[in-house]
Formats: structure tokens, sequence, C-alpha cells
């Protein structure tokens, strides 16, 4: 089946002729029955022999179907049994092997189309009108018709439809989609642009170089159908034992036959043989892990895909968007010392509210987060791309990248020590001017994951072997990860077409993962034994692309994915082994005479169930038995927020220690004192809450009554460390520290803030591990 037809309703096409075939063998059967009960054999015997003979002409049209194909699975026992019921008149045989294997493909159809119906169309992002000047006129045309040289107008939030060239002034432009940067970039006059980048700025002006059906995006998709077509098609999981247990059953039948001379015999051998617990209990297994990960907010486009998830050895990540968090957010605050971070924040966020840069949206963004109350700006000016200049609470304010600001401002020793302070690879820097002189300097950057140490931990623990980072940002952005994440590969500065290669290169290990958001992924995601979108943010066509989505913006769940695969597929094994054991057990039993049709039929029915009963423990939670500990996500939720809310008082310990740097003497002592009175004031109580209420709460539930004495312990360190802080403040002399007091103090501050960082860290770590328990 294409992926393409996976969007046709349940009622249309191949679900609508299996759940006819369903329909008809159980009114057959029904009908067959109650003419049994009212004594007339004759009609009995034909409404069975009826319903089984459909349904054995369509099963021979699929094997006929399936061989032409050079494929071959488990219904041609099936068959066997269906047809041998006919020629043997054991009608009512016949029908009951039929309804197990049309209630066995319905199953197993229902579990695929359940688990794709929340996509989207094939990548909905594609530009399909575009403004194209003509005799000085702007006409809105098919992008088709485009052509290289034509002149185009490309506005606020569109996608650009074709390559190309800016004509005149500059272009901001959103390239994540083909690139993975999370940041937006500027292209000046003449510089080229790529079709699939979204216009982030004001509208601007561009010469087409090409027409649309020769574009980058137009590749990516001719890549992302080439790399599906040349992708094997997952085999059923039952099917891999077919030939086996064919051999034994053909064997066995034939033999019963020869030894005895009835023909009978040959056909309860069959009939018994007739792999229901595989063509019923595996998709049930299967389909239950589905919804389990459905549950996490994990889309798996069907059993195949939950089968080859639990047998990944090579996982391939992508960077923006994957590993990190694909979003830019302030990550540190450097400010005049006659000034508060906080306040410096609070006028450049009040001024770009205005703005829908993408920038200016994080720095409101993380002025939220503090709780800080913006005001209203007037007289807004903005350069598409540059800055902003405003009037907040009567000063003149201007925010935006360096040269935008230096311009604006006096030089002074801040502003030269601030030119270097903003030299940082993968971070973006932001200025801010109050009144003509350098108010302060904030740094944003992409950030990794609070989850992703965990989540490649628990990846090498769920069996992977390797894991590789491939990115098409740069070289040393790429290779800083590698230090910290304990990757075992870092490929950089790629194209679509090179993560394809990569795919290729690494399957000689084993099944492969491609884990990617944006459009640049999509061709190697198709390519890839399984591919993962992240499709809360991600782009379509990745989704489309991918085998299995995760609709939340959690990497962590793509563990939860695979540990719910592995426990699903090895249920359904389980379901396996024991089918074809009870089935050998009793075709031995039918090849002696022990056994008629009819009673093998019914004996096989007893499997079935059996099979399925264990089958459907996949659907269950094995956490559920005993005692465990775990968050709902509604409190869970509260705890981010908690952490959040006191990142204001984090943030202070840092600006604190830079103060006291250049205060005098005199002044520190009140700058200590008001900080220890915030600390004692909003962090030590929230601490204190945690270990008196929360742990204590979680403790209880868990099995180890020493969970989380670690964390326990960091509490204690911080209270110790604001202890520390408050004697350092009282033990300074009359006229304020020594050199040796200023040092420890902030040799102490250093400490706590790292500390209170790490403690957060590992917290938010612990909680989502525990809410991801349930």
């Amino acid at each position: 089946m294409t992926r393409s037809r996976v969007f046709e309703p349940f009622w249309q096409g191949e679900a609508l002729g299996k759940r006819l075939l369903l329909a008809v063998i159980a009114v057959a059967l029904l009908s067959g029955t109650v003419a049994w009960l009212a004594d007339r054999p004759d009609l009995s015997a034909s409404s069975w022999a009826a319903g089984t003979a459909v349904i054995l002409a369509s099963l021979l049209t699929e094997i006929a179907i399936s061989l032409g194909r050079k494929e071959f699975g488990l219904d041609l026992i099936a068959a066997l049994a269906m047809g041998g019921a006919l020629l043997l008149g054991e009608y009512l045989t016949g029908s009951i092997v039929a309804l197990m294997y049309t209630g066995g493909q319905a199953l197993e159809d229902f579990a695929q189309r359940r688990a794709r119906r929340e996509l989207t169309a094939l990548l909905n992002r594609v530009p399909r009108i575009a403004a194209r000047y003509a005799d000085g006129q702007l006409q809105e045309v098919s992008v088709e018709e485009l052509k290289p040289g034509d002149r185009i107008l490309v506005r606020r939030g569109e996608v650009v439809p074709v390559d190309g060239n800016v004509m005149d002034g500059v272009a901001v432009l959103d390239e994540a989609a083909l690139t993975g940067e999370a940041l937006p970039v500027r292209r000046r006059s003449g510089e080229p642009v790529t079709s699939g980048t979204t216009n982030a700025g004001d509208a601007f002006e561009m010469l087409a170089a090409n027409s649309a059906s020769d574009s980058t995006y137009a590749a990516i998709v001719r890549l992302v159908e080439e790399a599906r077509a040349a992708k094997a098609p997952m085999v059923r999981l039952a099917d891999r034992y077919a030939l086996v247990f064919l051999t034994i059953t053909l064997l066995l039948a034939g033999g019963a036959w020869a030894e005895s001379g009835e023909a009978i015999r040959a056909l309860a051998v069959l009939v018994i043989a007739t792999p229901c617990p595989l063509i019923l209990a595996v998709p049930v297994a299967i389909v239950s892990g589905v919804s389990r990960c459905a549950a996490k907010g994990v889309l798996v486009k069907g059993g195949g895909a939950l089968e080859m998830l639990a047998r990944v050895k090579t996982v391939i990540l992508d960077k923006t968007g994957t590993i990190t968090d694909g979003r830019a957010r302030l990550i540190e605050v450097k400010s005049r010392t006659d000034l508060d971070p906080l306040e410096v924040l609070r006028l450049a966020a009040s001024l770009d509210q205005g703005s829908h840069h993408v920038i200016a949206r994080a720095l409101v963004a993380a002025a939220r987060e503090r709780g800080l109350r913006l005001a209203a700006p007037s007289g807004s000016r903005e350069e598409a791309g540059s800055g902003v200049t405003g009037r907040i609470d009567g000063h003149e304010i201007a925010v935006g990248g360096w040269d935008f600001v230096s311009a604006r401002i006096e030089e002074t020793a801040f502003s030269r020590e601030i030119r270097e302070w903003i030299r940082r690879d993968g971070t973006v820097a932001v200025l801010a001017a109050k009144d003509g002189i350098l108010a302060g300097a904030f740094l944003l950057a992409d950030e990794v994951r609070p989850e992703a140490g965990s989540v490649l931990r628990r990846l090498r623990e769920a069996g992977v072997d390797r894991i590789v980072l491939a990115t098409g940002d740069r070289t040393e952005l790429a290779e800083s990860l590698q230090s910290f994440l304990g990757l075992d590969s870092v490929v950089a500065e790629l194209k679509p077409e090179d993560k394809t290669r990569i795919v290729e290169a690494e399957r000689s290990a084993g099944p492969v993962m491609m884990v990617g958001d944006g459009v640049n992924d999509a061709p190697a995601l198709a390519a890839a034994d399984v591919g993962v979108a992240m499709g809360a943010r991600g782009a379509a066509a990745s989704s489309e692309a991918a085998d299995v989505v995760i609709l939340v913006d959690r990497l962590d769940r793509l563990v939860s994915a695979i540990s719910i695969a592995h426990r699903s597929r090895n249920i359904a094994l389980q379901s396996v082994y024991m089918g074809m054991g009870l089935s050998v057990a009793g075709m031995l039993a039918a090849a002696f005479g022990y056994l008629t049709p009819v009673q093998g039929a019914l004996l096989q029915e007893a499997i079935d169930v059996v099979a399925i009963l264990n089958a459907l423990r996949a659907l269950g939670n094995p956490m559920r038995w005993r005692k465990t500990t775990h968050l709902p996500p509604a409190e869970l939720i509260q705890l981010e927020a908690e952490h959040r809310a006191l990142m204001d008082v984090v943030d202070e310990l840092r600006h604190t220690t830079e103060r006291i740097q250049n205060l005098p003497k005199t002044e520190v002592r009140k700058e200590l004192a008001d900080l220890d009175a915030l600390l004692r004031r909003r962090l030590l109580p929230h601490e204190r809450q945690d270990d008196e209420e929360l742990y204590p709460r979680l403790r209880s539930r868990a099995a180890t009554p020493d969970a989380l004495a670690g964390m326990s312990r960091a509490h204690m360190e911080i209270q110790r460390q604001v202890h520390s802080l408050t004697s350092l403040r009282k033990a300074l002399g009359a006229h304020g520290p020594s050199p040796a007091q200023r040092y420890e103090i902030q040799r102490l501050l250093h400490g706590l803030e790292a500390i209170t960082r790490l403690h957060f860290a590992q917290e938010l770590e612990i909680y989502r591990l525990l809410e991801d328990e349930q």
C-alpha cells in the first residue's frame, strides 16, 4: 500500500472489501447455524459452503497477487483448510476457518488505518500561488507558471516559491525547514534565497533563478518519493514463520493421509494448523502497542513500524528541533553595573512587543517567564531584521544587533566590553540602549533539550548500539554537543541527500532509525528502516515521510515508544510460539485420528482465545500491578511552572556576583542583604516544600524508600550555602568586605548558582521520567 492511500476513510477501498468479507462469512455462519437448529441440514450446509467459497475465492486471489510479487505467507494454510473442507463436505469446519481468517485480516487492517488517520496531506506547506510583476502590475499566478528572470514579491509569512536572488533591501528568512537552523538569517541585495524557506521579515522582491520544478524544495519532495519507493516493505511478524510452519503442516497432513488412507485426517491437521493465533493474536498485540504509544503522544503508522522500533540498532538524530529545543531562548544577560539586569530586559521586551521577529518574540517570552510587567511602547520604528527604536516610560530605547545599536550610542568602556562578550559560537546577541548609552546585552541560543542526556542513555539500555548526530549546522556547533552527550559520531553541514546517504551507510550494522523534524530530514526519514518525526512543531513533510510521529514536544517519548514496542513484540512472539506449539500438539492428535475436523476447529478456537488473551497483555501497563512512583501530568506542569517562576532568583545570583565586583565597599552589604532576603523568601521555601511534601508523597508510592535521597541531599547543600552567605554577610567589617572576603563571597555565589541550576535540571528530568511511567 502506498502512503498516499492511508488517508482514505476506513469505509473506502481495500478496507471496505475486508469488512464486507467479514460480514459475509458471519452472516453465512449465523444463518447456517439457525438452519441447523431448525433441522434443515441442507440449508445449513449450503449457507456454510457458500460463505466459505466466497472467502476462499477472495483468499486465492490475494495469494496469486502475493506470489506475483514474490511474497509468501501463512494464508496458504488457511486456503488449503477451506478448500479441503469444501471438497470433503465439512462445511461447518470451513466456515469457522473462514471466519477466523477474515477476522484477523479486518483487525490488522483496522490497526494500520486507525494509527494513521490523524495525519494531514503530503507537504501541505508547498506554495501554490506567487505574486509576480508583469507590465508593472502585481499578479497572482500559479507557482508552475514562474520562469527564470521573473520578478516576484514575497510577503511576510509566505514560503519562497522558487530559488532566486534578493533584488532590493534585506530579506529576513526562517530557513529552519531546510537547514534546521533555528535562528533567522538575513539575505541582502544580490544574495541567494532558497525555495521552501519562510519570509520572517517584511516583504521583499526577488528575481527567480529557475522554475518551480527545478527548485530546491521540489528536489526535496522528489527525494522523499524516491527514498520511499526504494524502501523495502515491512514484513508481518507472523509471515516470517510461514515456510517452516507450512512444511511441518504439509508433512503431518500428508503422513496422516498416507498412513491411514483417510483424507479426513489430513483435513483435521490442516484445520488445526490454520495459524489463527498468529493471524489474530499478533495483530492484537501490535495494535495494543500502537494504542499505548498513542496514549503517550506517539503516532505509530501500523504494526510493521512498531515491530521495527523494537529492532533498531542505530539511531541517527537531527540537531535543531530534535536534540535541541528548536527555538531561541535567553541564556544570559549582562547590564551596566548601575542598572538592574531585569530592568534592562523589561525595557527591551516592552519595545519588542510590537515586533514579529523571532528573536524579539523570544525576549518577550523570557520577560514574561520572569514575571516582568511590560510597558506599552510609543513611537516604535523597526528596521526589518536589524532592530527597533521607540520610547518606553519616557526613555528612548533601541534594541537590536551590534551594527544597529552601536550606530546609536556613545562608545564607552562597557560597550567595548560587550563587543567582546557577545562573540560566542552558537548564540545570537541582542543589545539594548537607553537614552543613547548602552544599557546591556542578551545572549540567546537554541539550547539542548533537558531530557536529551537521559534519552540517549535509555536508548543504549534499550539495545541501541550506535547514536549518530547528522545536521546541516556548522561543524563546530555539532561537535560541541558530542563533547557532553556521548554521541558515537557527528556529521555536520549536510544537505538533504547527504543524510539519506548516511542512513544507507549505517544500515550495515542493523536496522536504522532516523529522527528529525524539518523538510530537509524528510528524505532520510523515508529512507530509514524506521523514520521518527518530531511532529509537534515540525514540518508536514517530515511527518508524512516518517513511520512514527511524536505529537508532543518531548524527545523522551521516543524511548517510551521503543519500550512499548519491545514489550508488544515480545508478547506477540510469545503468542507465535504458544500458538505454534499448541497447534503442533493438536495436529499430532489429529494425525493419529483423535480429533475430527470440527473438533479440530473448536480446539483451534480455544487456542485462539488463549493466544489472544495473552496478546491483550500488551494493552496494559506492567507497572500497574506493583508499587510505582508517578506524577499526574497536571502536577508535572505545575512543578515545571514553579521552576520557571524561580529562574529570576537564580539569575539574580549571577547578577549580584557581577555587581559586587565593582560596587563600593559600603554598598556591598546592602546588595548581599537584599539577595539573602530574596533567597530566604522565595528559593528556600520552595526547596523545603519539595523535601517535606512532594518527596515524601513520591517515596510513599515507590518500591524503594530511599528514592530521591540524592535530591534531598541537594536541598541540604543549597540551604547550607545560603546559610554560609548569611554568615559571610554578617562577618563583614564596618567598611565593607576586604579583597579576600569579596573573593570568597563571589566564589560562594558562583557555586550556589551552579548547584541550583543543576538541581532544577535534575529535578525536571526526574519528574518527566516519573510522569512517563504512567
